[in-house]
């Protein structure tokens, strides 16, 4: 057990759910139900196909024999002959139909097709959780003051609830994406060797009409509306790089998110959850990193390199197919999706435990307030008579002092020093009041109402069949 390589997506990241979609359980039981689906298209469609074939293959249509495909395979060195076999060995009576017409791209392709969907249904539900969540956090600090950054400079105050909303933007993007991918995925469906469909069109009689519907007929009963009009041996290899965009897609704004969360943890403005016995480092017992936040980094950058994997193998194939994409879909698919299941769940984890340090929070802000409210201060000044050139020189020069006592470590004196000068005329109260930090969030708290209200609501009421829960990451 401890001695052979274990995936680290399998082992430590993803959860069972995704594993269980790309096994080879799934993949298999998934070739049978194809051949099945087949084999009763072409008896609804007048071949001699007994229903009693039909029953003994479903009879075992879970119940794969793995040994005995294991040991075809060496002969062969064909994986869908080697199961044409094995599956014939446990429904003799089907023997003769299994595969009928078809080619190894029958059961491949359309097999890659329906787990990929299975798995886009699985991402889903991980996107729609984390987006619960998200708005709730979003809207629960949405009047919280806080430091915009540009540049990782101080800028402009927004609020804690509007910054979760950008977070939330990315998603609902992503949301959208999926949604439209998986209602229009088409399945490849029974095309024949290069696509022609020359084998159906012998069995049928050369029934054109026949032809086609077998094509909808095995759709309809994998659970898709429409198949690809035209394919080659294999379907569009694009239809890969749509996939693995939208899992990049999704790393990126993940990403952004666990970026944000490493430097606001830095910042102790906001910290990702943080157990009991949790160890931040085996040296510095003090420590209480971003780790979470900092596996979604890794796990993100490694999925948006490997979207790139589809987009090579969709440019590189030769005419009807070539056999260079086989070895590399076989991993980058699967390990694409566990990367994103991970991501996700990581995600959803540190959004249902993140915690808001507010006195952080404020005393970055009044330690940047006095600069960003000099504006305001110099147009209520001048509306009580005082000379704006004049004044917003002192305001300059007073800025400069201020800024170099805050670089010594002293207190932010600027609003001490405008108070001492008789030529602004401003109380204290009056000063305090400008200082509000409320006064300088401008539309955030509305932005972050109008924005869920308007487009997460509508979209989140759409899933409400979906549980809402949080899986626990396993590391």
């Amino acid at each position: 057990m401890h001695t052979e390589y274990n995936n680290p997506l399998i082992g430590r990241y993803a959860s069972r759910e995704m594993s269980k979609i790309f096994s080879d359980q799934r993949k298999f039981s998934t070739w049978r139900s194809l051949w099945i689906a087949l084999a009763e298209a072409q008896k609804e469609l007048g071949l001699n196909i007994s229903q009693h074939q039909i029953d003994s293959m479903k009879e075992y249509q879970n119940n794969i024999n793995f040994d005995d495909a294991g040991r075809f395979e060496k002969e062969v060195r064909h994986d869908v002959m080697a199961h044409v076999h094995a599956f014939g060995l446990q429904c003799p009576q089907a023997k003769p139909i299994i595969h009928l017409g078809a080619t190894s791209a029958f059961v491949g392709d359309n097999t890659d097709i329906i787990l990929m969907r299975q798995a886009l249904g699985l991402i889903q539900k991980r996107l729609v959780n984390c987006m619960r969540k998200l708005s709730a956090f979003a809207l629960k600090y949405k009047d919280m003051p806080t430091l915009g950054f540009t540049h990782f400079q101080p800028a402009q105050l927004t609020t804690v609830g509007k910054r979760a909303a950008l977070w939330l933007q990315d998603l609902y993007m992503d949301l959208q994406d999926i949604q439209s991918l998986i209602e229009n995925m088409p399945l490849r469906g029974a095309k024949g060797t290069t696509g022609t469909q020359a084998s159906f069109l012998e069995l049928l009689d050369g029934d054109h009409d026949k032809v086609a519907k077998l094509d909808s007929i095995i759709a309809e009963k994998m659970g898709f509306t429409v198949s690809f009009p035209i394919t080659g041996q294999t379907y569009p290899r694009k239809l890969d790089t749509k996939v693995l965009n939208l899992l990049s897609s999704i790393a990126q704004s993940s990403g952004k998110f666990s970026n944000d969360m490493r430097l606001l943890q830095h910042l102790k403005e906001i910290e990702e959850p943080f157990e009991e016995s949790q160890v931040g480092s085996s040296a510095m017992a003090y420590k209480r990193n971003p780790m979470r936040s900092e596996r979604i980094s890794a796990l993100s950058r490694m999925l948006i390199v490997m979207s790139l994997n589809p987009q090579i193998t969709a440019s590189q194939q030769w005419f009807e197919r070539t056999l260079d994409d086989s070895a590399n879909r076989r991993i980058v698919i699967p390990e694409a999706f566990l990367a994103a299941d991970s991501i996700l769940l990581l995600y959803t984890n540190i959004v249902a435990g993140m915690t808001v340090n507010d006195n952080v929070i404020k005393t970055h802000v009044s330690q940047e307030l006095p600069f960003m409210a000099t504006e305001n201060i110099l147009m209520e000044a001048v509306k009580g008579g005082g000379d704006r050139q004049e004044l917003h020189e002192k305001i300059r020069k007073y800025s400069i002092q201020a800024s170099s006592r805050v670089k010594e470590g002293l207190d932010n004196n600027l609003i001490d020093s405008i108070e001492k000068d008789k030529s602004f005329s401003l109380t204290k109260e009056k000063l305090d009041c400008l200082l509000e930090p409320e006064k300088y969030t401008g539309r955030s708290s509305m932005q972050v109402e109008e924005y869920i209200c308007a487009f997460i609501q509508p979209i989140l009421s759409e899933y409400k069949h979906i549980p809402d829960d949080t899986e626990q990451i396993k590391v």
